[in-house]
């Protein structure tokens, strides 16, 4: 797929997050949200290795991604909150 593939779902996997997640300080941009997307997707990669749904080589689906963007904008409100 390559780099392009991995911007393309790294944006809407970082939109959809960014959609279902609660709160308002969240990081806006087309860069913010694609970066969002994108190691949300590694996270969701290493998270499933450590579990084991995932050998080594395999890489997060779309919906895991998203799942990881999710937890990372969790976090992010957290840190966010803290700083308030």
């Amino acid at each position: 797929m390559g780099i392009i593939g991995a911007i393309i779902i790294g944006f809407f996997a970082g939109l959809i997050a960014k959609f279902i997640t609660p709160g308002d300080k969240k990081p806006t941009g087309f860069i913010l949200t694609t970066v969002l997307g994108m190691v949300g997707a590694v996270l969701a990669t290493w998270l499933g290795q450590q579990i084991g749904w995932y050998q080594s080589g395999d890489g997060a689906g779309f919906i895991a991604s998203v799942v990881g963007a999710v937890i990372l904008l969790l976090i992010w409100g957290q840190i966010v909150r803290q700083r308030a």
